[in-house]
């Protein structure tokens, strides 16, 4: 019986019976260099376009007495569109409360002093402290809808005007110091919404002026809070003042104690 396994074979025919392996090394790096990277890199683009403005009139002086808040409301009759909400200045517990989501100690402050008032007003104050156009250290504000539609959800649509009026207290003579405000704007912009708030800003002013305790126009500037915003409490309706030199309380207007 021949024993053909000892026989040795040839090395061709040896190479072409073994098997081709299947990961030689490298065989990946050979197919990635092959694939050629691109010219341009198509990227997904993401962009938010925010638009906020607002407009502020002169100030209207008016004589002082218990009644002067109480008339502020008023001055909106037959142009408010929704509830008249009056948001008083904010305690010293609120000194840092600002509506910018990315200062959260900042933000949940403001959410905690305005978490009460309506959806109009909140609006009205994200866009008007955004812009500066009032400011709740020292301005007794007096808002509504006044021009637009609002969501299902109550806020008011991107072209909505709001506003109303803002009154602070004047320092050096202790009289109140009356401005109307309008405001609008976020994720888009309207060509005539311009045009409507400054008509608006005009029928207010037109108000402000026709109330019983009008004195006529101003060019008070309104104050300036100190950085360190240690004031005085009012001895008469217990607010903390938002600002040192404050002689004057900003909710009643009274003159503060001094030790």
């Amino acid at each position: 019986m021949p024993l053909d396994f000892l026989k040795r074979r040839n090395s061709a025919d040896a190479s072409a019976a073994a098997p081709a392996p299947t990961n030689a090394p490298g065989t990946a790096r050979s197919q990635h260099a092959a694939i050629a990277l691109p010219e341009d890199v198509v990227a997904q683009e993401f962009q938010l376009k925010l638009y906020y403005a607002g407009k502020t009139s002169e100030g209207v002086r008016m004589t002082t007495g218990p009644n002067a808040l109480a008339e502020l409301p008023s001055m909106l009759h037959g142009l408010a569109r929704t509830e008249i909400e009056v948001v008083e200045p904010l305690p010293i517990e609120f000194s840092q409360a600002t509506p910018v989501i990315a200062r959260p100690s900042e933000a949940m402050q403001w959410l905690n002093a305005h978490h009460v008032h309506s959806p109009v007003t909140r609006h009205a104050l994200v866009v008007l402290e955004t812009v500066d156009a009032i400011d709740l250290a020292f301005d007794t504000f007096v808002c509504t809808l006044l021009e637009g539609e609002v969501d299902t959800s109550g806020y008011p649509e991107y072209a909505a005007v709001v506003g109303g009026v803002a009154a602070h207290w004047d320092e050096a003579t202790g009289d109140m110091i009356v401005r109307s405000v309008v405001g609008w704007g976020g994720k888009g912009v309207r060509g005539d919404t311009d045009r409507i708030a400054s008509k608006l800003l005009s029928g207010i002013l037109t108000n402000v002026l026709a109330n019983q305790y009008a004195l006529g126009l101003t060019a008070v500037d309104r104050p300036v809070p100190a950085a360190g915003r240690g004031g005085l409490v009012c001895a008469h309706c217990g607010f903390a003042s938002a600002h040192e030199r404050a002689f004057y309380c900003p909710k009643c207007g009274m003159r503060l104690l001094r030790g």
